[in-house]
């Protein structure tokens, strides 16, 4: 499997170069050459497969010339290891639990299985590299738990200042060991910046081996795949249309839906859900795509994105042809009053709690399930972090005290460890310079 970079100017490369190098050349981002289709029995009988054997089946379609079917199978039975439930919220709305991996967030699917997947590879060549990753939440704690104390890795996150939660902060300054916070004085585009100009920076190249963990690394996308197989398979068996609402923030996410779409799942639909960071929403409805600068700040935090990175692999997708996407994928965007009436909906109508940026996936998929001609369709929203991980805001919401599990607020008593830094490429790369091997 070869990958082409989204800005058509740098050569092909295969997965391994794909996923350390993290961004070609030409700034552009890492897509397959040729998505493969699934065979139709795959997906007529998928019901009967496990989470991990539809993994290990999307995988071995994309990456059976790159990798043996014993490493792809430890690799994903390392990954996976945690439930996946699916809740029923009423007859037509279903709940996909996405958190309860170790870092409680979706991102744990695709930090979990990068980190097997590099430890692999790292095992065989015995290099070292650096991993450089901005979070607007939650990628900075699963990326954190997935790569700790893993040998030969060193990573460094740069987070936004007082754009993420406490527990949020604290999942990613309290680790130590191979783990390195930035405290960036900026928003989280800020900080995505700051890693893309890095890898574009021959000095930094050439003196640290750099490779990233966010979700423009093509390693991230693969497993976040699985999940909507899986869901596809539970739900296949009301034999109805099936539609997927996705919180949106930087669109890894939903890009890899689109994927495995691609591979031949048959799944019609798919809804892009942001706040008032809505430059997705107003591109399906105007043709314009015109990031916001600096993005809004919102209580559904990691999701304030004003520039998303991985867009530019949707466009691929759909031969950037707008009437294709358009097809494909609606838009809706919430305020964070709207965002507050759906988490009082959720827990006082269907005694469900869930996050902030869940409940926007709601509110887009009850939206989209209440027009005339979707009547006869059922929908599914991806809930992408425990509510516990936003628990000043869900207190206030709620107006009561709630319940957080012991592994989350346990985190509350540990001493942040994080490197304070203006909003700055030559003090970044100062500090890289003098703090990475």
């Amino acid at each position: 499997m070869f990958f082409y970079s989204t800005n058509k100017l740098s050569e092909l490369v295969n997965f391994q170069e794909a996923i350390f190098r993290g961004l070609p050349e030409d700034n552009g981002l890492y897509m397959p050459k040729v998505i493969p289709e699934i065979a139709s029995e795959f997906w007529e009988n998928i019901q009967d497969y496990s989470l991990n054997e539809i993994a290990f089946q999307i995988t071995k379609s994309l990456l059976s010339d790159e990798l043996p079917e014993n490493v792809i199978k430890k690799i994903i039975d390392d990954a996976l290891n945690f439930e996946v439930p699916i809740r029923k919220i009423n007859e037509s709305i279903f709940c996909l639990e996405l958190f309860h991996g170790p870092s409680m967030a979706f991102k744990d699917f695709g930090a979990r299985f990068m980190a097997a997947l590099m430890s692999y590879y790292l095992e065989k060549t015995q290099k070292k590299i650096n991993i450089l990753v901005a979070t607007s939440g939650d990628t900075g704690g699963a990326v954190a738990q997935g790569f700790y104390k893993k040998s030969n890795i060193t990573v460094t996150i740069l987070y936004p200042k007082g754009n993420v939660s406490e527990i949020q902060e604290k999942q990613l300054t309290t680790l130590g060991e191979n783990i390195k916070a930035i405290e960036i004085d900026g928003t989280f585009d800020d900080c995505q910046a700051l890693v893309k100009k890095a890898f574009l920076d021959e000095d930094l190249k050439n003196r640290l081996n750099l490779a990233s963990a966010n979700s423009i690394n093509i390693a991230r996308l693969i497993p976040q795949a699985f999940y909507y197989a899986y869901a596809y398979a539970k739900l296949k068996k009301f034999g109805k249309e099936i539609v997927f609402s996705v919180p949106s923030g930087n669109f890894g996410n939903l890009c890899a839906g689109l994927l495995v779409y691609k591979m031949g799942m048959p799944i019609k639909h798919f809804i892009a859900a942001t706040n008032v960071n809505n430059v997705v929403p107003n591109y399906l409805v105007t043709g314009k795509f015109d990031p916001i600068s600096p993005s809004i700040s919102t209580i559904s935090n990691a999701m304030d994105v004003g520039n998303p990175s991985n867009f530019p692999r949707i466009f691929e997708l759909f031969e950037r042809n707008l009437e294709k996407i358009k097809e494909v994928i609606s838009g809706f965007f919430y305020s964070d009053i709207q965002t507050k009436n759906a988490v009082k909906t959720l827990y006082e109508d269907y005694d469900y709690l869930t996050c902030p940026h869940s409940a926007i996936g709601y509110l887009a998929l009850n939206d989209y399930l209440n027009r005339p001609e979707n009547k006869n369709k059922i929908g599914v929203f991806l809930s992408t972090a425990h509510f516990a991980k936003f628990l000043p805001d869900m207190e206030k919401i709620l107006g009561k005290k709630l319940i957080v599990p012991d592994r989350l607020s346990s985190l509350l008593e540990k001493r942040k460890i994080a490197t304070p830094l203006k909003n700055d490429f030559s003090a970044f790369k100062e500090y890289c310079l003098q703090n990475l091997f």
